[in-house]
Formats: structure tokens, C-alpha cells, sequence
């Protein structure tokens, strides 16, 4: 009776043991599965930079998408197609009547000091031959050079001919699905009336949008030191009873002693 009872415990624990090990298999190949599939999440704040510099707040929005190609071969220059707001593709023909004058980007947020950034500060400035136009714009990243992929979508906003006081400005931070590596930049805008394509700037076009250091907030965990704690104890009341105790006891038998002495 006792055998079987052991034999049965032993099947018991094996079949555990298989059970835990088919687990972190099926555990480890399922995030790896994850990274490989890893979606893409952002949050994006947009203003005008006349709002921003007023310290007024801007327009927030978090926006998921599907996970980084980075296996499709890049256009050089102007896109062969392009993606506008309402999802219908057109001929990346440029309008005459529309341009970009410039664009900056300043990149923040590296918390583990590894040389990659996981927040982009974008401002653009683009004119027009009119006095004024409504339009938005659509941002892309290109990782390694690979395929440019869609990571922020703007509210209409109007610029107003050359103006230089129309600056545009998407700050957005990187949260998940952007693996630490060099990136580019492609900015497109397109008319808020019937989505017609106007005009871009990429890489091709100025430094600034081109090799840019990032990495998802993820991948940007702080570097936290190791802190030693030393713990002192200290004697306390009780301690100075116990030290004073034995003073007396050794000036006891220090007299005891010396009155043997003298009676001797």
C-alpha cells in the first residue's frame, strides 16, 4: 500500500513538472511571437506654435497601429502613393500651389542615457500661393531605412500664404513598438476639403527629419543604481543599563579586593 502510494505521488509530480515546462514553452513562444508582431502606440499633443509659446494646451490623442514594417524597399524622394485621413490613396503628385519652408525636430526623453530618445518635438512651417488654406497633416517614420509607417495624424489646421507665423508643432512620445535604431522622418499634408495631396518633406529634403536616434518608452527604462542600506544598531537605554551595570560590578570587585588585602 505504501509503494503505490508513492508511485502515485511520483506520477503525480512528474506529470506537474511536464505540465509547467509544455507552459513556459508555449509562454516563450508566445512573446516571442508578440515582439515579432509587436503594435505600435503613441501619444501625440499638436498645436500652433503661436499656442504653444502662449503656454496654451493642445490637442492630445493616443493612437495604436499595426506592428513596424521595415521589410518593404523605401521610395527615395517623393512616394510613388500616399495614405490621406478619409484612407483613400492618391498620386503623390505635388501641388505648385503648396510647399514646406522648413521643419525642425528636437528629440527628448532619454531616461537610461543610452543615446536614444523616445520623444520627437516636430514643427514644420508649410505656405501656400493663397491667402489661406485649411489642411493636415500625416507623419511618417521610416526605421533603418525601411518602409515609412504611419505614426501621427493631425487636425485640420490653416496656414496663411508665406507666414512664418504659422508654424505647425507634433510632439509626440514613442510608447511601444519602436525598437531602439535609427529613424527618418516623412511629413505629408493634404487639403482638409477633399484630401487631395499637396505636398512633402522627408529626409531627401533637409537633415533634420534624417538619422534620428529613437526607441519606444519601453525600451527606455531608467538605469536605477544599486543602493547599499547599512544598518546601525544602536545601544539604546537598554544598552547604558547593561554597560552601566558592569562598571559597577567591575568597581565592586575592585574594592572587594583591596579591603581583602588590607584585613590580610
Amino acid at each position: 500500500m505504501e509503494t503505490r502510494t508513492r508511485t502515485s505521488r511520483n506520477l503525480r509530480w512528474t506529470i506537474v513538472g511536464i505540465s509547467l515546462a509544455v507552459l513556459m514553452v508555449g509562454s516563450g513562444l508566445a512573446l516571442a511571437q508578440s515582439s515579432d508582431g509587436e503594435k505600435r502606440v503613441s501619444v501625440t499633443t499638436e498645436s500652433t506654435r503661436v499656442e504653444r509659446d502662449a503656454g496654451l494646451p493642445g490637442i492630445v490623442s493616443e493612437d495604436e497601429f499595426t506592428a513596424l514594417k521595415t521589410d518593404e524597399p523605401r521610395q527615395s524622394g517623393k512616394r510613388v502613393s500616399v495614405q490621406s485621413k478619409s484612407g483613400a490613396s492618391a498620386l503623390s503628385t505635388t501641388n505648385v500651389d503648396f510647399w514646406f519652408y522648413t521643419a525642425d525636430v528636437v528629440l527628448f526623453g532619454d531616461h537610461d542615457g543610452d543615446g536614444y530618445f523616445q520623444g520627437i518635438d516636430l514643427l514644420f512651417d508649410a505656405d501656400t500661393y493663397f491667402s489661406s488654406a485649411e489642411v493636415y497633416a500625416v507623419v511618417y517614420l521610416s526605421y533603418e531605412g525601411g518602409s515609412w509607417n504611419e505614426y501621427a495624424v493631425t487636425e485640420n489646421f490653416t496656414i496663411f500664404g508665406a507666414s512664418s507665423d504659422d508654424d505647425y508643432v507634433v510632439v509626440t512620445e514613442l510608447v511601444e513598438g519602436y525598437p531602439s535604431g535609427s529613424y527618418d522622418i516623412l511629413i505629408e499634408l493634404f487639403d482638409a476639403y477633399d484630401d487631395s495631396f499637396l505636398a512633402y518633406l522627408g529626409p531627401d529634403d533637409t537633415s533634420e527629419l534624417a538619422f534620428l536616434p529613437l526607441e519606444d518608452s519601453y525600451r527606455d527604462a531608467p538605469i536605477v543604481p544599486d543602493v547599499i542600506i547599512v544598518e546601525k544598531h544602536g545601544g539604546g537605554s537598554l544598552g547604558w543599563l547593561v554597560i552601566f551595570g558592569l562598571g559597577i560590578a567591575t568597581i565592586g570587585r575592585l574594592l572587594s579586593t583591596v579591603l581583602s588585602k588590607k584585613r590580610a
